[in-house]
């Protein structure tokens, strides 16, 4: 256990690998942050990216909200999605949040 806990030495002196000791620690606690939560998250980021860029017009989207609906027109920032014959909403391009297969709507309703 000398590893997590230093020695309290009687005289001023340090052990002389603690030093080296406390920079791996920080290397590996470095990496593990990296590979259990940097990587993943700006993995999901990248992929939602290109699903928002790949979207085209009578695809079958649900959006964070819940809401289900088949893409109308598109813009720059905002989609317009038919939910039902006769409501169509406007929702920003990024609270789109996944593609559903064809025919989703019909099978719903």
């Amino acid at each position: 256990m000398d590893f997590l806990i230093q020695n309290a030495w009687a005289q001023a002196e340090q052990a002389p690998d603690a030093g080296i000791i406390n920079l791996v620690m920080l290397v590996v606690l470095f990496v593990v942050f990296y590979f259990l939560l940097i990587r993943p998250q700006t993995k999901r980021a990248k992929e939602h990216k290109k699903m928002v860029e790949s979207l085209a017009k009578g695809d079958e989207i649900v959006t964070n909200g819940g809401l289900l609906g088949k893409i109308v027109s598109l813009g720059d920032n905002f989609v317009v999605l038919e939910v039902d014959s006769n409501t169509q909403l406007k929702v920003q391009r990024q609270a789109i949040a996944t593609v559903m297969p064809k025919g989703t709507m019909k099978n719903t309703l």
